[in-house]
């Protein structure tokens, strides 16, 4: 197994897939592994006819954070792994970005540090590997519309959503 990853096989049982991984675990919580930009680059979407711009995760582009970093020096000069590492954890900004997410997205930020804090990374991969995993196909479901970039690009051609519940 690839150090710091987990793995999972398809439905067919014989392709193996990497669905979780530390490194796109950002430093506010956020799991760039399931964000529709990833998805859209990890299944090539712009080869398949959507618009959809690319991303490679925050920590993997160098980024740190892209929601933080500004806001906090520890994150902006890459002193802190996580949120959480900070004395003012969990600070306005994370509580803002956190309520939306989790609002929005079905994605709880500041439970996930939490959660990371003290079960460690590997549960905590684990924890979102069957939290996002796609009962179809095996793939991994998007937290920002709930659809598998896999086997759910025709209900995405269709309704052309990229975001929860949205007409």
């Amino acid at each position: 197994m690839p150090e710091n990853s987990r793995e999972a096989l398809h439905k067919n049982g014989n392709e193996v897939i990497t669905s979780m991984e530390e490194k796109l675990i950002a430093p506010c919580g956020m799991n760039c592994g399931v964000c529709v930009s990833y998805l859209a680059m990890k299944n090539d979407l712009k080869k398949q006819g959507f618009r959809k711009s690319y991303c490679a995760g925050c920590i993997p582009r160098g980024k740190n954070c892209t929601f933080m970093k500004n806001q906090c020096d520890l994150l902006g000069k890459g002193l802190a792994r996580f949120c959480y590492e900070c004395g003012d954890f969990p600070c306005s900004r994370l509580k803002a970005l956190d309520k939306r997410y989790h609002t929005k997205y079905h994605m709880n930020m500041v439970e996930n540090l939490e959660f990371i804090k003290e079960h460690g990374i590997e549960r905590f991969l684990e924890k979102e590997e069957a939290k996002w995993r796609c009962p179809e196909c095996g793939e991994v479901i998007c937290c920002h519309n709930g659809l598998c970039m896999n086997c759910g690009l025709d209900k995405l051609r269709k309704v052309k959503k990229y975001h929860w519940d949205e007409e």
